[in-house]
């Protein structure tokens, strides 16, 4: 068997239909807003890279703090054989866990991006040549048609991805996971806190306007695949404290009155001057917040460390 193994399940115009799908009924809804998955193309990737280097962007070091930190105790108290990463990108943090799992068989990470997946993969395998990789092409939040590996298994999901998810939306992720685990596997998440609206909003906001031009790059992606005539110097980048939800929310701001046309839709979308349009929201938790969405699907909290400055937190999981 081959130590690296690729399984795709989205078919080859999956992204294509899902984009087409998002944007349809995103600009014609009531407030407009679109899914931040699709800032992630090649040059909204490099941006976001950009973004985790800045000073005021903490969430990417305080969670890497966590796992180099804590890689040992995340271990032991998982004594997983078989890591399983939703939306594994680069698998880059991800090393922190190899690296503390002696008994790790197999590495299934989880990504849409096959070029990431293959690229991880590669370099996951010339440090760890014994390790067995796995990977899967697909959408974390649909079904997964996992590979048989030997359990227990650590299902993880980092970078605080999760706060991207509405309310609804976790708990239907969180309960698809539940329904994965089986006994002995757990599940290890990574969660931005709640803190200054200060810090939480300069964080999405940065001085060098890098986050702003991830910001608009969703709009340079609806001109390339859909035939968009989207002009981004039309739009302000702008990032919010919502604290009734207790997130951030990124936002396009018109600042004219402009109609867009997207030919491949066969759609113009109306823009008022100060209308905007919301392309992320990031949830920041607490500790109360993160054990009861987990007690609701029937996953017990078992674990839960943050960094030093208590700015981020992984919690481990498992099955009540």
């Amino acid at each position: 068997m081959s130590p690296f193994e690729v399984t795709r399940t989205l078919p080859a115009d999956a992204t294509t239909a899902a984009l087409r799908a998002d944007v349809l009924a995103g600009l014609t809804s009531e407030p407009k807003a679109l899914p931040p998955k699709w800032f992630y193309d090649a040059r909204g990737s490099e941006l976001f890279e950009r973004i985790t280097q800045l000073p005021e962007y903490y969430p990417t070091r305080a969670e890497a703090e966590i796992l180099r930190d804590r890689a040992a105790d995340i271990a032991a108290a998982s004594g997983a054989r078989t890591l399983v990463e939703l939306g594994s990108g680069s698998s880059e943090k991800t090393r922190h866990l190899l690296r503390a799992l002696p008994e790790l068989a197999c590495y299934v990470p989880v990504d849409v991006s096959e070029s990431a997946l293959a690229q991880a993969g590669e370099a996951l395998l010339a440090e760890h040549p014994e390790l067995r990789v796995h990977a899967l092409v697909a959408d974390f939040t649909a079904p997964l048609d996992l590979p048989d590996t030997p359990g227990p298994r650590l299902f993880v999901f980092l970078g605080g991805t999760i706060g991207n998810l509405l309310p609804a939306e976790r708990t239907a992720f969180l309960k698809a996971v539940r329904g994965r685990l089986e006994p002995g596997d757990a599940l290890l998440i990574g969660t931005d806190l709640v803190k200054d609206e200060a810090t939480l909003v300069a964080a999405y906001d940065d001085a060098q306007g890098v986050t702003a031009a991830f910001n608009k790059n969703v709009l340079a992606v609806m001109n390339r695949e859909l035939g968009a005539d989207f002009d981004p110097d039309e739009f302000d980048h702008i990032a919010r404290w919502v604290p009734d939800g207790e997130w951030i929310e990124m936002r396009l701001r018109a600042r004219t009155d402009l109609t867009v046309k997207i030919p491949a839709l066969d759609l113009a979308v109306t823009f008022a001057a100060g209308e905007e349009m919301r392309t992320e929201v990031s949830t920041k938790f607490r500790h109360e917040t993160v054990r009861d969405e987990l007690a609701a699907v029937d996953l017990d909290l078992k674990e839960w460390w943050t960094d030093a400055a208590g700015r981020f937190a992984l919690s481990l999981s498992a099955a009540v």
